[in-house]
């Protein structure tokens, strides 16, 4: 897709006097031309708060925002646009169903499923509803190929299990979880689902209606589009049920000193001014996916990610984590005797941009017995001449260090 890579303005840079090589998608995605200027164009002529003014501008720009949620179901299939509610990103997505479902939902000894391989994302607000409340936390383990196993999944339900909390794929591992059997395991036990999609959003083709899940959380700036949003798609009885995450201004139907009634859905969710612009801009990555097509990117990057891992795996003393028979475009790797900071490093002396850490992954890292790894991910704009730049950076590793 080299003609794509035309579209990003960052990618035309040299960094230290070698052309940009940009393989850390997985922690962010570049920004194509379309997306940069719907949110200049936004700013230049549409600029107002929305769903308060009765003028022109602010109803351009209400029309603009509304027309992003309308666009996000569509692309996620989902049944309803009010189940589409715009946040941050795909953290206080998760953040806001930990607090609002799980603790109103949630007793004392109450049970929620998670696996190793989670992002600290979806980790971190469970363990804070367990000090809140004494939830307890059950862990799928992961196997030495980086995938979930399934028989100890399902053992670990019990009568107390009172939500499974998924990524749909590893940000460090690339593994695809069969998420279909495991929301059909769960629904079997009248347990919902939460996915957290960060990591696999942008990388396939999504039908929430058929995977049927409970609740979806990505974040935009994983999928070409702005930093700063995200969402959370919920079933509407759910999103129902469920008390306000934060209070103020849009997400009322009244307030008095005594007492305040709440919007519909899906602004109970929305409070304050949101991220317009960045809501507006996001419009634009989605309607460039959609022209590009998912299943073209899926086969792209599923190109590079076998190119690039028949050329690491031939490295001497070199092992890559997670071997998974279905993957996104996600390879981690650790190189014997040399920290990843250091690969990293000299990476970026060749202009090769990856990421080298835990990866928001700790628990992973303990899970491997390692401290941290490398990471390489893969966008649309990615080539193989791009995996040749990297091979090139890391045949200066060994020279460096070996």
């Amino acid at each position: 897709m080299q003609t794509y890579k035309n579209d990003f303005p960052i990618l035309k840079q040299a960094i230290h006097g070698k052309p940009l090589v940009y393989l850390d998608s997985s922690a962010t995605t570049q920004k194509p031309e379309c997306v940069i200027e719907a949110i200049s164009n936004y700013y230049c002529n549409d600029h107002a708060n929305v769903h308060r003014g009765v003028y022109e501008l602010s109803e351009r720009a209400t029309r603009l925002y509304e027309k992003t949620r309308k666009k996000v179901q569509w692309f996620i299939n989902a049944a309803h646009a009010h189940e589409i509610i715009f946040t941050r990103g795909a953290t206080e997505s998760i953040n806001l169903v930990a607090q609002s479902y799980g603790r109103s939902h949630f007793k004392a000894g109450d049970e929620v499923i998670l696996s190793v391989m989670e992002h600290h994302s979806n980790i971190v607000p469970w363990q804070m509803l367990q000090n809140q409340i004494g939830i307890e936390l059950k862990i799928i383990p992961v196997s030495d190929a980086g995938e979930l196993e399934m028989a100890a999944y399902e053992k670990l339900f019990s009568p107390r299990t009172k939500m499974v909390a998924i990524s749909h794929a590893s940000n460090v591992l690339g593994t695809l979880n069969p998420l279909k059997k495991i929301i059909e395991m769960a629904h079997a036990q009248n347990v919902p689902v939460l996915v957290d999609g960060a990591a696999a959003f942008s990388h396939i083709s999504l039908d929430m209606q058929a995977l049927d899940c409970d609740f979806y959380v990505f974040s935009a700036h994983k999928a070409y589009g702005p930093t700063g949003v995200g969402v959370l798609y919920g079933k509407t009885a759910l999103l129902e049920r469920m008390p306000p995450y934060q209070g103020g201004g849009s997400m009322i139907e009244r307030v008095s000193l005594e007492k305040t009634t709440y919007a519909e859905l899906p602004y109970k969710f929305e409070a304050g001014t949101p991220a317009i612009a960045d809501v507006i801009g996001f419009y634009s990555a989605l309607h460039y996916l959609e022209k590009v097509g998912m299943k073209a990117i899926a086969e792209h990057e599923q190109a590079l990610l076998h190119y690039a891992t028949s050329k690491l795996a031939a490295i001497s003393g070199l092992r890559i984590l997670g071997t998974a028979k279905e993957k996104v475009g996600v390879l981690s790797f650790v190189l014997e005797g040399i920290h990843p900071h250091d690969i990293g490093t000299i990476l970026d002396s060749e202009g090769v941009a990856i990421r080298a850490g835990h990866h928001c992954a700790m628990p992973l890292m303990d899970r491997y017995k390692i401290p941290a790894c490398v990471r390489v991910s893969f966008g649309l704009y990615n080539s193989k001449e791009d995996v040749d730049a990297l091979m090139t950076g890391m045949k200066k590793v060994l020279e460096v260090f070996k």
